[in-house]
């Protein structure tokens, strides 16, 4: 396969998760309480850098299957996918939140977490 033909069938494959995740995904709300408006805003947040996160990592793990990606780039790839998640998690655990709370119904598509 073309690199022109992995871009083409990945940009194919994000229009039709952007499309499936406006239709069905209910993401975490902002809460106006101004007693848990920090946690509400932290929630919503690390909900979308989770999901950004899941996304980049299934990239990658493409890019690497196709050849795309010297063994330095997926080290270094791999590495700052490691540091993102663990950012994360300190993040939500300052908060106070569980993953479980970080997770979005995709419809489809199951559960991010």
């Amino acid at each position: 396969m073309k690199n022109d033909d992995v871009v083409a069938l990945q940009l194919r494959e994000l229009e039709t998760l952007r499309k499936e995740l406006e239709k069905r995904v209910e993401a975490p709300r902002w809460n106006a309480d101004p007693e848990d408006v920090q946690r509400s805003v932290a929630r919503l947040v690390l909900a979308l850098v989770e999901f950004l996160r899941k996304l980049l990592e299934k990239q990658a793990i493409r890019r690497m299957e196709g050849g795309t990606l010297t063994p330095e780039e997926t080290e270094a790839v791999g590495q700052a996918l490691m540091k993102l998640e663990e950012t994360v998690k300190d993040i939500a655990a300052r908060f106070g939140l569980t993953l479980e709370e970080l997770n979005l119904d995709l419809g489809p598509l199951g559960r991010l977490i």
